[in-house]
């Protein structure tokens, strides 16, 4: 083994990761071994090249500091310190930045062999000549790592089709506009057969009433007296069932009423006075309503 004392320094912003593995594997068969390997870069640098770095046993200077050239400059800095504590024959600078220029001509100055490693495309010939050595190498990109870019660029535009759900709202917009308006149509014949249905109960049972007795002939004041109500109070019970069952159709559909509902319709209709009274009424017309319960009346029916 070589006993030089090498030290790698790389611009790990400026560089690839494949020509620093190239660097590594160049440095060691010319010199046997490298006594320090750093990388100055950034912490997501750091991050995204940790398994490389771990790999090739390089050490990451992350430089949390931002602005133009601080990696460069936390490089130049560290360099001084390590060649006055290190001591080392040869400093290799992995980086195809011209900048270095100052740093390389102190570190000769420090009685260091300063080579410089290069990437193709980036290394102009100013920075190749302040070296005492200079090689540039080429970056190889990984031709698996562009395939799956592309397959995933290809494969993305199959998604596009769940953009065709608006035609479903639109469908579902129109069914529900139209679903109200049939269902309108069944409930005004529903109504119509109820209010249909009423109404032949209602002559159902003004037919069943008894009709109205004939006048009487005229007689004398004290014949009269005992016949006289008997017609009257059948010519008004007939009339009274009539506009009754106008007036509360849910007793002509068979239903029973609740008494202070039909006592308040049959006022608003003047069938009734406002202080007359609703079992009166009901009373003189006992054979076709009902009141229940008989003892305390809450609700009128129609008798069957």
């Amino acid at each position: 083994m070589s006993q030089e004392r090498v030290m790698l320094l790389i611009d790990a912003d400026n560089i690839s990761v494949d020509v620093m593995e190239q660097a590594v594997k160049l440095l060691l068969n010319q010199h046997g071994g490298l006594h320090v390997r750093r990388a100055y870069c950034t912490a997501e640098s750091a991050v995204k090249h940790q398994a490389i770095f771990k790999r090739l046993s390089i050490k990451p200077m992350v430089n949390l500091a931002a602005g133009k050239n601080s990696t460069d400059i936390a490089l130049a800095v560290d360099a001084i310190d390590l060649v006055l504590a290190e001591r080392p024959d040869v400093v290799v600078i992995a980086s195809s930045d011209s900048d270095f220029a100052p740093l390389v001509a102190r570190l000769r100055e420090k009685g260091c062999v300063v080579r410089g490693i290069g990437q193709q495309g980036k290394t102009g010939d100013e920075t190749q000549d302040a070296y005492d050595d200079f090689t540039v190498l080429e970056h190889h990109a990984a031709s698996g790592a562009a395939a799956p870019a592309r397959t995933a660029a290809r494969r993305a535009p199959a998604k596009a089709p769940a953009a065709k759900k608006p035609p479903a709202k639109k469908a579902a917009a129109k069914t529900s506009a139209k679903t109200p308006a049939a269902k309108k149509a069944p409930a005004r014949k529903t109504a119509a057969r109820k209010t249909a249905a009423v109404a032949e109960r209602i002559v159902e049972v003004l037919a069943d009433a008894p009709p109205p007795a004939p006048p009487a002939p005229p007689a004398p004041p004290a014949a009269s007296a005992p016949s006289g109500p008997a017609p009257e109070a059948a010519h008004r019970g007939s009339t009274s069932v009539a506009a009754v069952l106008a007036c509360l159709p849910e007793l002509a559909a068979g239903q029973a009423l609740a008494l202070n509902v039909a006592v308040q319709r049959l006022r608003e209709a003047q069938l009734l006075g406002k202080n007359s009274s609703s079992l009166k009424l009901f009373s003189q017309l006992h054979d076709r309503f009902e009141l229940l319960p008989p003892d305390k009346p809450s609700q009128v029916r129609l008798r069957r």
